[in-house]
């Protein structure tokens, strides 16, 4: 019973991380409405409505001389076939346009118009870089190790047109197909291949995502890995290889450091060998240094000093 309980409780905690996670991929999401201006083509419908109907009952009051049922029904039509043809994009989206099902134009910005009941908007495109984060939960790499990654997608809609045709929702087709180049990517590297050469990987998923979402019109500007996490006791065992491998290059250095100072010493030796007087003077420099360090006072014998007289032949 205790082991199913832990099993319970360790699964609950899984799903409680693997939840937060996701909320905190979607917290970096483009929001689809993005701001409080994104009702401005309502409000601008709205007052078109006012305008047309007041300015045809206006002109309907003045013919009949009276305000009547048939005034306020023409303004009311009247109102209502304006806000069908004209109509306002922002600067930042471009509009596709069908007409009897078909495709006819792009409009915007700005105002344009649209035939009534004919035609209607397919789309409204925007056209400025856009964000979306996705991840990889408990995928393999190639060395078998389950690692948890998260990555950020920066794209934008290079042609409306294709964005409305030739996809369903290009939201949704960038998140699954950049999900989809991650966790391909992740199983054909090893764990050590993915945090040593992190850049090499993001510019891999920007190719592969780039390859499926030209067609749909978009374009991907960058893809960055934010953060990539692996198991705890992983950790401890790349932590503990990566102080060995320190280890091994210091004992490589000091060991080649050894081997020139000998090599020194062998040189060193030599001249030692062939010229005493050099000898001789090297040890009264090691004698004078040693005095000079400890601030004492050194006797040398008379007959160490006479060593390096010179006889006259």
């Amino acid at each position: 019973m205790g082991s199913l309980a832990s099993k319970s409780k360790a699964s609950g905690s899984g799903r409680a991380i693997g939840s937060s996670r996701s909320s905190e991929i979607e917290a970096i999401n483009s929001p689809r409405t993005r701001h409080v201006d994104d009702n401005a083509p309502n409000v601008f419908s709205a007052f078109v409505f006012v305008v047309v109907f007041l300015a045809v009952a206006a002109i309907g009051f003045a013919i009949a001389g009276e305000m009547n049922i048939w005034v306020l029904c023409i303004g009311f039509a009247a109102a209502v076939v304006a806000i069908f043809t004209v109509r306002i994009a922002s600067q930042w989206e471009r509009v596709v346009v069908l007409r009897f099902g078909t495709f006819n134009r792009m409009a915007g910005p700005g105002v344009y118009f649209t035939v009534p009941f004919l035609e209607h908007i397919a789309l409204r495109a925007d056209l400025r870089v856009m964000l979306t984060g996705f991840g990889a939960e408990e995928t393999l790499t190639s060395d078998l190790v389950p690692v948890n990654v998260d990555a950020a997608v920066f794209w934008m809609v290079w042609d409306a047109e294709k964005a409305c045709l030739e996809v369903e929702n290009y939201y949704d087709a960038v998140s699954m197909a950049s999900q989809t180049a991650l966790r391909d990517a992740i199983g054909r590297k090893s764990i050590s291949d993915m945090t040593i050469h992190r850049d090499k990987l993001d510019e891999e998923l920007r190719e592969k995502i780039e390859e499926k979402a030209s067609s749909w019109g978009v374009s991907i500007i960058s893809v960055e890995i934010r953060d990539i996490v692996i198991p705890k006791e992983l950790q401890r065992d790349m932590a503990a290889a990566a102080k060995a491998e320190r280890e091994k290059d210091a004992r490589i250095v000091l060991a080649e450091v050894e081997k020139d100072v000998a090599a020194m010493l062998l040189e060193a030796t030599e001249i030692y060998r062939k010229d005493e007087m050099a000898f001789e003077l090297r040890s009264m420099h090691l004698l004078s240094e040693g005095v000079k360090e400890s601030n004492g006072t050194l006797v040398i014998p008379s007959a160490y000093s006479e060593g390096f007289k010179r006889e006259k032949k």
